[in-house]
């Protein structure tokens, strides 16, 4: 008898463990009823009558995936490694267990091709300078895709960009070119306006004989600092003439 009464106490306790379910704040239960979808229940004590409806938790909580290492090969043909971080929650738990049947391993594939796909469209300098729009592309693409598997992505950030040192060394080398370009097209600049301003200058000195001869003066004057050599000038005819006129 007593255990015909323990039997039924055990049964009792079973009962009522699996009818009444707690739910946290941030978890939902999708309800079946007899295998057909009765609603989605929580937070808090909820009742699910064994045998005849089946709870399923789901968690409203943001999940991370890390995305592996992708082998993409840019639009301009150079072999990269990226990897990426992807944020999703589920907005819709009725979808999200209803027309998906792992959401959590479904986003993660998805995320892994349209990583390729997206990157893949891009060449090499893109990718390094415009994660911003990448990231932008990506989350927008794989956000629509999944959509009605109740997913909503929240950010997609790409993590790092692994290049082949071959190509590295081919990088430093355009961008040490491209440094060398800068600096010949400024020193070019540079010279094209002193030509214009020493061009003004000689305008300004020819139209009085005496600024001229005043400029060769003060030229003959910084010269005479260095005292270190010999400096060997003209005389001006109009100085001689000036002196013979005196005698």
């Amino acid at each position: 008898m007593d255990i015909v009464w323990s039997v039924v106490i055990f049964i009792a306790f079973a009962l009522i463990f699996y009818t009444f379910r707690i739910l946290r704040e941030y978890e939902r239960g999708v309800i079946f009823f007899l295998g057909r979808f009765q609603k989605v229940k929580g937070p808090g004590l909820i009742i699910v009558v064994p045998g005849i409806q089946q709870m399923v938790r789901v968690t409203l909580r943001i999940m991370v995936y890390d995305v592996p290492s992708q082998d993409v090969i840019s639009r301009d043909n150079v072999s990269v490694k990226v990897s990426a971080v992807i944020y999703f929650r589920v907005i819709n738990p009725e979808h999200a267990i209803i027309n998906v049947e792992d959401f959590f391993e479904a986003t993660s594939q998805l995320a892994q091709t349209t990583l390729r796909s997206i990157l893949g469209q891009h060449e090499l300098d893109e990718m390094l300078a415009q994660r911003d729009k990448l990231n932008s592309g990506i989350q927008a693409l794989l956000d629509e895709q999944t959509e009605s598997w109740g997913i909503k992505v929240i950010t997609v950030e790409i993590k790092h960009i692994d290049i082949d040192e071959s190509m590295v060394r081919a990088i430093a080398k355009q961008a040490e070119a491209e440094r060398e370009r800068r600096a010949k097209i400024i020193h070019a600049e540079g010279e094209l306006e002193a030509s214009a301003k020493l061009l003004e200058a000689a305008r300004v000195l020819s139209r009085q004989k005496q600024a001229l001869q005043l400029r060769y003066m003060q030229t003959l004057t910084e010269i005479a600092g260095d005292r270190s050599s010999i400096i060997v000038f003209p005389l001006p005819i109009d100085i001689l003439d000036g002196l013979t006129s005196k005698d």
